[in-house]
């Protein structure tokens, strides 16, 4: 019998947190979500994932239309540093993650298990423009393929571009400091909640957009998208499920009631052309490296001064170069 005690996490204005339980330390690796009393619920595969697999991109869905805003883009280079580790500083500050889900990180040079608010803000960037914010996501292996329990090469990004957009219908408010931001789903292949995101396509078929693994056209770039929500509640940083103060708007741009439009966040990743089928990202075990479980996260941790260099530019189009 399973006793859910708990979700592993924040509320209200949280901080980073280390914890040392080894108890806690395994429940956390084996199910990132949930927190039980007595045994942990693992979900087993007997067959391939759902909808694994990969598709052409002449057959991916056309991506719905988003209603034209101003954007405020710049870059944070494409991680030539190297900077990955297997942390979530958003959903188990303080804890480790397993060995083969490793997560690609740009902007924050300093992020890994041990940070907290303070060295975050003491850290470097990668961003030219002092953006000291931490965008990661899991990375991309060459060699291993969805379904498949082999691990291939890390293939980094050549590009990544982090732009942010405006809201049609409504000024947008700054983005508070050490706002988190969730996108995707690491868990829905087994434990499928609706939260997952068509986030693949190509570089020659942008308008495209799969939650399968895209077989791209000869001289085109794979690609991943993360559009993040970007309604906020106005008073917390993070919630329970690292989700609720921080919500999509409806198709029109129109946020929930008492919430406020923030700048809507966008990071595109880029790589070269895989050869064949031949790739898939970092997952936790039960998922098989489904292509569905893509996410990502970020930490915002823009200086107050580019924060409203950026709300003046999406809400007047002024300083937007």
């Amino acid at each position: 019998m399973i006793q859910l005690v708990g979700s592993y996490t924040t509320s209200g204005a949280p901080r980073f947190t280390r914890f040392s339980s080894g108890r806690f330390y395994l429940l956390v690796v084996g199910v990132e979500l949930l927190l039980v009393a007595t045994t942990v619920l693992v979900p087993q595969w007997t067959s391939d994932p759902p909808a694994a697999g990969y598709v052409a991109i002449a057959e991916a869905q056309f991506a719905p239309v988003v209603p034209a805003t101003r954007a405020f883009a710049w870059s944070c280079g494409h991680n030539q540093e190297g900077h990955r580790n297997t942390a979530n500083i958003v959903v188990a500050p303080g804890v480790p993650g397993p060995p083969h889900h490793v997560h690609e990180y740009i902007g924050n040079l300093s992020t890994d298990v041990d940070s907290t608010e303070d060295s975050l803000a003491a850290a470097t960037t990668s961003c030219p423009n002092g953006d000291l914010s931490t965008y990661y996501w899991p990375v991309l292996r060459t060699g291993a393929r969805a379904g498949d329990s082999r691990h291939g090469e890390i293939a980094g990004p050549v590009a990544v571009t982090v732009t942010v957009f405006g809201n049609p219908v409504a000024p947008v408010v700054a983005m508070p400091p050490l706002l988190r931001g969730t996108v995707g789903d690491a868990n829905t292949a087994t434990m499928p909640q609706g939260q997952a995101t068509r986030a693949w396509t190509c570089s020659g078929a942008p308008e495209r957009r799969t939650d399968r693994y895209p077989l791209c056209r000869r001289g085109d770039r794979l690609m991943r998208v993360f559009d993040f929500p970007s309604c906020w509640d106005g008073r917390r940083v993070d919630s329970p499920n690292h989700r609720a103060h921080l919500v999509f708007p409806a198709a029109s741009g129109v946020c929930p009631a008492a919430t406020f439009a923030v700048p809507r966040l966008r990071l595109a990743v880029e790589y070269p052309r895989p050869d064949g089928d031949r790739f898939a990202i970092d997952s936790f075990p039960p998922q098989r490296n489904a292509p569905q479980t893509d996410h990502a996260f970020f930490v915002n941790l823009m200086p107050e001064r580019l924060m409203s260099r950026v709300v003046r530019c999406l809400n007047t189009g002024a300083e937007c170069a």
